[in-house]
């Protein structure tokens, strides 16, 4: 069986780069393609790498492969990831990975955060800034948290993300309006522990790996903000410490377990998405946002790094996405 692999590197776009600085955040590195390909080969998969943008497009028409392992962020819109697996939908290719309509729900985070609600999973107040004159409306109690509506790898996720005034909240968001042109979703802050759930899986069979804590070191657990800066730090180990389980009470675990898995259904997910929590004032998680397409980067994404703390070697990680795949499509087994 050959599996198709489609992704977008960072080095692609590196010559059209516009806008904030980390505006290739969520592209991947040549490492994270390497990682994928070997753990494929190693399970008796032939592969064969199809690209991104127009490189996909004339691969996908030609030869996909039996399956295609989609990790594309695609490039332009609040659709983006959607683009590559609706081309594959399109040609009866079957992939990896959630669909075009949970891809594109999931990207924009009041969107998702409008879904959840209506399923019953808990998440912070939030309101959507588009323009200036929309602060004023904005009626929640500070501290808050802003962020840019539609991008994920904490693009536009920094320090001062967490705001303590209509000062810091009329800055914040002026400055994400204008180098992200797009809108800012703001939301309550959250001041306890900080929670990230690995599914694996399709509907009722889908199931949490395990639930990794995100600690802070050097700042207290209510003022910590899992920033860009602290996910560049190459010294990450410094200011974080990751837990998994967590070293927090047996039933608290099971919660936000609980909470996760029922925003991974009520949005759509399928085969795999890393979904982020964090405790409220009142000590009860939170659904903050789910990121079905997650770094797979070998030793330095939060999925890779949960799954090998659970006990799940980054090789199996891989083939269990591809497992799950093929049951949601029939594929038989044998290789």
């Amino acid at each position: 069986m050959e599996i198709g692999i489609a992704y977008d590197l960072r080095t692609d776009f590196v010559q059209a780069r516009s806008g904030p600085e980390d505006a290739l955040e969520e592209y991947d590195s040549p490492e994270t393609v390497e990682g994928i390909e070997r753990a494929l080969q190693e399970a008796g998969y032939a592969t064969r790498r199809l690209g991104g943008g127009r490189a996909f497009l004339a691969a996908a028409l030609e030869t996909p492969g039996d399956l295609v392992f989609n990790i594309a962020e695609g490039r332009g819109t609040r659709s983006r990831e959607a683009h590559v697996p609706a081309v594959l939908e399109m040609l009866g290719v079957p992939c990896t990975h959630s669909d075009p309509l949970s891809l594109a729900a999931c990207l924009d985070k009041a969107v998702a955060k409008r879904l959840v609600t209506a399923l019953g999973v808990p998440t912070p107040r939030f309101a959507v800034v588009e323009r200036k004159e929309d602060l004023a409306r904005i009626d929640l109690p500070f501290p808050l948290f802003a962020k840019p509506l539609y991008e994920g790898s904490s693009m536009g996720i920094r320090r001062r993300s967490r705001l303590a005034n209509a000062r810091e909240l009329r800055e914040r968001s002026m400055e994400l309006l204008e180098a992200y042109r797009e809108p800012v979703l703001v939301e309550e802050f959250c001041p306890g522990a900080e929670f990230t759930v690995g599914i694996l899986g399709t509907g009722a069979n889908a199931r949490a790996i395990g639930v990794m804590e995100v600690r802070p070191r050097l700042v207290p657990e209510s003022e910590f903000v899992y920033s860009l800066e602290v996910k560049r730090n190459e010294r990450w180990q410094e200011e974080l410490e990751y837990s998994v389980p967590p070293k927090r009470p047996e039933p608290l675990v099971r919660e936000v377990e609980r909470i996760a898995l029922a925003a991974y259904r009520a949005l759509g997910c399928r085969d795999v998405a890393r979904i982020d929590l964090r405790l409220g004032a009142d000590g009860a998680p939170r659904f903050l946002e789910a990121n079905p397409l997650p770094g797979l980067k070998p030793g330095w994404g939060d999925l890779p790094i949960l799954a090998d703390l659970a006990g799940m070697p980054y090789a199996r990680l891989i083939t269990s996405i591809v497992d799950s795949a093929r049951e949601r499509y029939g594929m038989a087994r044998d290789r």
